[in-house]
């Protein structure tokens, strides 16, 4: 069977650095950090007071009226605003394709968590009658935001969610790309979104002692590859990409960005949240991503590494990327946007691989930022891109991500 070639012609994102895709670039390039002090709740009592959270984010500006927004998590709203400017971007007339052949597949790993958070809340607060909202459940679940795209623009085609906690958008494009590729769609909504700044999250993840505790330097406390480095910043967003049949896009004159040339899966199956070691999987990932492309590890220009600031995750992942490019990984350029943006848990691979196509179509590579002290198990050898952008063409890009559970995932984009 012929697969179909499958590109990119819409892009949108709501998160740390940008309330669109101009803002998000630009800040990318800029080496912006965009960590702040904790304003979602009163964080004193947490080991970790900051994040990155989003700011001045207004849902009315995005055609989400009031009543609807009630109806909303945050993190349904924010998939929303960035699919809003995605299908902007594309072009995409709602009534001039097969709406039967379009779909909807958007990742999230914890879906509505500050709704679930808050009606708990209530309830033990409430007295003696439980009284939860009747939106509790369609707020919550994490397959809500597929929904609502694919209600608002009525696509229906494929749609559901993936969940695969910070490998989730990462799995979404990648289920995506297969459908696309397969034939049985046109065009897909993919993408991923979390609004995981809650008590709950920074509660749960302090215990589990992943997160940077650096509240003194919270601007710069996101610093993978860093010797200091002490957990990973949280942050939130979403960011949508619109995947397209080749053909399909050239008959409609649409723009493109880059072709979704593979995508790799594998598991660590080693430890509920530490990598493994010797960065198996992460190594077999990336070799089975450039598989599925047809591309030669020598022809990759640039990998945005999953690259947390996790004592154990920044060693395991570099490993796995000299075993695999040997010699050519001296030539690559590596970076961690994660330094920048946190770490947008189920989102994060979306807002990710924008950061890919931006390289492959601005030559210009985003820095990874706060880098101050050298690590004596890191080889500053390879090209971390350390503190500030660099210039080059950027023909293949590769995007890692990895999540709790030992999941893994990587998908190639290649310029066209």
């Amino acid at each position: 069977m012929q697969l179909k070639r499958v590109v990119v012609t819409g892009i949108g994102t709501i998160n740390p650095l940008g309330n669109n895709i101009p803002e998000y670039f630009n800040n990318l390039d800029n080496g912006t950090s965009g960590a702040s002090l904790i304003t979602r709740f009163d964080a004193s009592l947490f080991k970790t007071k900051f994040a990155c959270e989003i700011k001045d984010f207004d849902p009315e500006k995005f055609g989400i009226d009031k009543k609807e927004a009630r109806k909303l998590d945050l993190f349904a709203q924010y998939a929303m605003a960035a699919t809003a400017e995605a299908i902007k971007d594309a072009g995409i007339n709602p009534e001039k394709i097969d709406l039967d052949r379009a779909g909807v597949i958007v990742g999230s790993g914890i879906g509505g968590i500050e709704t679930m958070f808050q009606e708990i809340k209530g309830y033990f607060e409430g007295g003696c009658t439980p009284r939860f909202s009747p939106f509790l459940i369609p707020k919550m679940i994490p397959d809500i935001a597929a929904g609502h795209i694919s209600m608002k623009y009525g696509f229906r085609g494929p749609n559901f969610t993936t969940v695969s906690a910070c490998a989730s958008s990462t799995h979404a494009m990648t289920d995506a790309l297969n459908y696309i590729r397969l034939g049985k769609a046109d065009i897909i909504i993919t993408g991923g979104s979390e609004a995981g700044i809650s008590v709950p999250s920074i509660g749960g993840f302090n215990s589990a002692q992943a997160l940077s505790t650096n509240n003194d330097n919270y601007k710069t406390a996101s610093r993978p590859f860093d010797k200091t480095r002490d957990g990973f910043v949280m942050g939130e967003g979403a960011a949508t990409l619109i995947f397209e049949e080749y053909e399909h896009a050239i008959a409609r004159g649409a723009r493109i960005y880059a072709e979704v040339a593979g995508a790799g899966l594998s598991a660590d199956a080693h430890h509920i949240t530490a990598p493994h070691p010797d960065g198996l999987g992460a190594k077999q990932v990336m070799k089975l991503a450039l598989q599925d492309s047809g591309i030669k590890p020598e022809e990759v220009d640039y990998i945005n590494v999953h690259g947390t600031a996790t004592p154990l995750g920044d060693i395991a992942e570099l490993k796995a990327v000299k075993e695999l490019f040997g010699a050519h990984a001296y030539n690559l350029n590596i970076s961690s946007t994660k330094s920048m943006t946190g770490h947008l848990l189920g989102a994060t691979g979306a807002v990710e691989a924008l950061a890919c196509i931006h390289a492959i179509n601005s030559g210009t590579i985003p820095p990874t930022i706060n880098f101050e002290h050298e690590d004596p198990e890191i080889d500053y050898n390879l090209n971390l891109t350390l503190n500030k952008a660099q210039k080059r063409e950027v023909n293949v890009a590769l995007n890692n991500t990895f999540g709790f559970g030992g999941h893994n995932s990587c998908i190639v984009f290649r310029k066209i």
